[in-house]
């Protein structure tokens, strides 16, 4: 895929919510967390000194596109942070969490420095104490 190619989609998938406008959010979301399930924010951070190609050309040679997300993993958003690299928040089994450590080790690393994040959705109690305060 050329790189021009690579920033047209970038771009669409950062704007595709804003384009499409207002709209409810995923019963899943304002749920609790089901048992066992936790959320994890990982950091993809460009490693600077190579080029975009050299960084998809180590990506491809580790496979990790076919390695990440692991199975039972949801991708629950993954943004290009420009400037960074890419931000993506995952939710999966708990016990799960070694496959994802595997897949960023065995096909990531080379490509970006990583930072990972326990993560979990404030919306519900940020939007409930919004209307206690009316």
């Amino acid at each position: 895929m050329s790189h021009l190619k690579i920033i047209a989609i970038s771009i669409l998938f950062v704007l595709s919510p804003i384009l499409a406008g207002p709209q409810s959010q995923p019963a899943v979301q304002s749920s609790p967390q089901q048992k066992g399930m936790m959320m994890l924010t990982i950091f993809l951070k460009h490693d600077q000194s190579k080029t975009l190609d050299e960084i998809n050309q180590h990506l491809k040679q580790t496979g990790f596109t076919e390695k990440f997300p692991p199975a039972d993993a949801e991708v629950v958003s993954w943004y290009v942070m420009m400037g960074i690299g890419q931000v993506v928040t995952l939710r999966l089994p708990a016990d799960k969490l070694r496959d994802v450590n595997l897949a960023i080790e065995h096909g990531a690393w080379g490509a970006y420095r990583t930072e990972f994040y326990p993560t979990y959705d404030y919306m519900p109690v940020w939007k409930a104490s919004k209307q206690g305060a009316h």
